[in-house]
């Protein structure tokens, strides 16, 4: 018989036959495989049964062509399981079972994820969203698996437009997540610790999350927009000033060769000719990209590694795989699994890089975005957590990192100040290589760009049109950015008042404890080494 699944007993997928959708759920059940099969109303024939785990695949892949004709395969000696690879099964399946506190973590975060339209099984960044990572080898949640919940995840959630809403409000109330998220929340109160404070935030998030859609469906008040900053970031909203930004980016596209006069005094024009005499080719993405990640990954283990400890110098940084996709919303996108075992159990740390290919880039701005992305970046800060989860550090809900919550700021900001990291500078100003220093700015503006397109709509309540004109002269975003940020990503209720202000907020805060409390202290405490923190606790832990 075959070796266990990589990752769970139960895998799930989705077909359309004849303009149905069904959902196919192939399983191990005591002695024998099944493929169960439901549609969105709850249709469901008779489950496939088999003991050849290959005869039941072939039913799982083939389905629309052996709909109606399933019927059940007596076992024969020779494809009949062992007493004992049935014992073995029945252990990894227990395993794999959720106790009461990871259901509850489970089902509050995947439920809010599958509100909004995401799919943490879905391998690409087009279809997650809430949820970055289920990495534990742990059974999904009832709230993944729920004909109520593909429904939503077909429509695109709470914003999939009309027919959405009676969906979304039963699933609420299916899944009781008001009563979870408080629940979560008291839990995190009553421990007196950072996992407590950790887990409270989260809930708080949560919330707010749950309070912006029902705002969506029409049922409950506006969500103000600092209690949304605050829930995600810890901090209150404020306008980023960045004169001195674009006097140092000014200064440098001096020195090399793009003094604003030659582009009549315009800065956002000298700009644009710099990235576009440095611009990558698209053709290059992939291969430019890998170089990159090889010379990062060789930078960390010189210069960060030295700061963190020595069990995890083995754990794979960027065991990454590139995937070119066209027209995508994001420049690049970090999809961390964390799914498949060695033969020992332990995790291989995988995760897929995709490439928006595209993509309008300069060369430095792209080796500043693959340090993010990958190495010393997300995929190297998702490696360590799940490690931490592994060896016993860190706690289930170190597996589930969340979007729009203080540990997703602490992940920007770890992200954004990466590069700096492999080069071990504390700032931008100190990176050697002046071209490379320049993109490292002018991606950073962005990310104030974000944050100011956020406070600007929301705060100030300035009309899209002005708020795209501001942040394109203050900072040097090119026009179609600052178009998708003043206008589609700037109105969605959770990427204009949740995620936007998080990634320079992040960025300032990582900084400063690095020039604060060096690399010695800051490093071990933000990757996880000292247990599980986000953006607030990590400084409660330093301080």
């Amino acid at each position: 018989m075959n070796d266990l699944p990589e990752h769970h007993t139960t895998e799930i997928r989705s077909t359309e036959v004849e303009g149905v959708v069904w959902k196919l759920m192939l399983s191990f059940d005591v002695d024998e495989w099944v493929v169960r099969a439901e549609t969105i109303d709850g249709s469901s024939p008779e489950p496939f049964r088999s003991a050849s785990e290959e005869k039941a695949r072939e039913i799982f892949e083939k389905f629309e062509i052996l709909l109606g004709q399933s019927k059940k395969i007596a076992p024969s000696a020779e494809d009949a399981p062992s007493a004992e690879d049935i014992g073995r099964l029945r252990r990894a399946r227990a395993a794999q079972r959720l106790d009461e506190y990871e259901s509850l973590v489970a089902t509050t975060i995947i439920g809010i994820d599958t509100l909004w339209g995401g799919d943490v099984n879905n391998p690409s960044g087009l279809g997650r969203f809430i949820a970055d990572c289920y990495c534990s080898g742990k059974q999904l949640p009832a709230a993944y698996d729920d004909p109520l919940a593909l429904q939503l995840r077909k429509a695109g959630g709470v914003m999939g437009g009309s027919g959405v809403e009676e969906t979304s409000r039963a699933y609420i109330e299916k899944f009781a997540l008001e009563h979870r998220i408080a629940e979560l929340e008291q839990l995190g109160g009553s421990l007196d610790d950072p996992r407590g404070r950790y887990l409270s935030g989260v809930a708080r998030s949560l919330q707010v999350m749950l309070d912006l859609a029902r705002e969506t469906l029409g049922d409950g008040e506006p969500v103000p927009y600092e209690r949304a900053v605050i829930a995600s970031t810890g901090e209150a909203a404020r306008y980023v000033n960045t004169s001195e930004d674009r006097q140092a980016i000014t200064d440098l596209l001096e020195l090399q060769g793009y003094p604003i006069e030659h582009f009549n005094g315009s800065l956002s024009r000298a700009v644009d000719g710099w990235r576009a005499e440095h611009a990558i080719d698209r053709d290059d993405i992939g291969r430019t990209s890998a170089n990159a990640v090889s010379r990062l990954d060789e930078m960390t283990q010189e210069r960060v590694l030295a700061h963190l400890p020595p069990e995890i110098h083995a754990v794979p940084r960027a065991n990454i795989t590139f995937l070119p996709i066209e027209n995508a919303w994001f420049s690049g996108s970090m999809n961390y699994l964390g799914r498949a075992r060695r033969a020992d159990g332990s995790p291989e740390y995988e995760a897929t890089y995709e490439i928006n290919t595209s993509l309008e880039i300069s060369r430095p701005e792209f080796e500043h975005l693959v340090s993010h992305e990958v190495v010393p970046g997300h995929v190297m800060t998702f490696a360590y957590l799940q490690h931490s989860y592994h060896i016993g550090l860190a706690g289930f809900e170190a597996t589930i990192q969340t979007m729009n919550t203080r540990a997703s700021t602490l992940s920007e900001g770890i992200a954004n100040n990466a590069i700096l990291f492999a080069f071990g500078v504390d700032a931008p100003e100190k990176i050697p290589d002046e071209t490379l220093r320049l993109g490292v700015l002018l991606s950073l503006l962005q990310d104030k760009a974000k944050a100011n397109a956020s406070y600007l709509l929301y705060s100030e309540g300035l009309d899209p049109a002005e708020v795209e004109r501001r942040i394109r002269e203050e900072c040097l975003v090119s026009e179609e950015r600052a178009h998708k940020l003043a206008g589609a990503w700037g109105a969605h209720p959770l990427l204009g008042r949740m995620y936007l202000p998080s990634y320079h907020i992040g960025t300032r805060i990582v900084g400063e404890l690095i020039r604060t409390h060096g690399p010695e202290r800051t490093l071990p405490a933000i990757y996880g080494c000292q247990g599980l923190v986000d953006i607030v606790t990590v400084q409660e832990l330093l301080v």
